[in-house]
């Protein structure tokens, strides 16, 4: 089915729209889950809680591409029960990923309190308009996806080093970017 017509079963309020988006993306939430949490059973809570915030978020919303919108209630609720659950002594690559990124772009304060959430995304996705598609696939599976290198790896034909090189490039090259947007890091 495609992604119109599960959002339209969602706007008729048909409990059809989580089984039909389940079966389409199921598997991609199951992987973004488990990237964060590491454990399937929370993973599967996770999941039901993600189900939930679509329901509630669809309508209003009519989301476009509804992958991407699904995707980042998957990974906010995969977030908070990480957090939640003080999952950071078992140390996951969820914490890795995390501490890669704002390490790198914040100096001390997080990220949102340094900028708007809003104007930070909207320089980012610009940013990664002007890359080329590999770099761009490696930046969101890597940030958004939180995937390990390995498994971005082996999904673009490049060896784990390569992988490694260009997140360190892209990351350098944000950095500069949003520098001369004027956000200071």
């Amino acid at each position: 089915m495609d992604d119109e017509k599960i959002i339209d079963l969602f706007f008729e309020r048909s409990e059809q729209a989580i089984t039909e988006i389940s079966k389409k993306y199921g598997g991609v939430f199951m992987n973004v889950a488990m990237n964060v949490l590491g454990n399937r059973s929370d993973a599967d809570e996770c999941l039901n809680d993600a189900y939930l915030g679509l329901w509630n978020a669809i309508p209003p919303a009519r989301p476009d591409p509804l992958l991407a919108f699904a995707c980042r209630i998957v990974r906010n609720k995969s977030l908070d029960r990480y957090r939640s659950k003080g999952f950071r002594s078992e140390r996951t690559g969820c914490e890795e990923c995390i501490d890669e990124l704002e390490n790198y772009l914040s100096s001390g304060e997080s990220i949102e309190n340094e900028i708007g959430e809003k104007r930070l995304s909207e320089c980012i996705n610009s940013f990664l308009d002007l890359r080329n598609e590999v770099d761009r696939m490696i930046f969101v599976r890597r940030f958004f996806y939180m995937d390990t290198c390995r498994d971005i790896a082996k999904a673009s034909g490049l060896s784990s080093g390569a992988v490694r090189t260009r997140l360190s490039r892209i990351k350098a090259d944000l950095k500069s970017y949003l520098d001369e947007k004027g956000i200071e890091i």
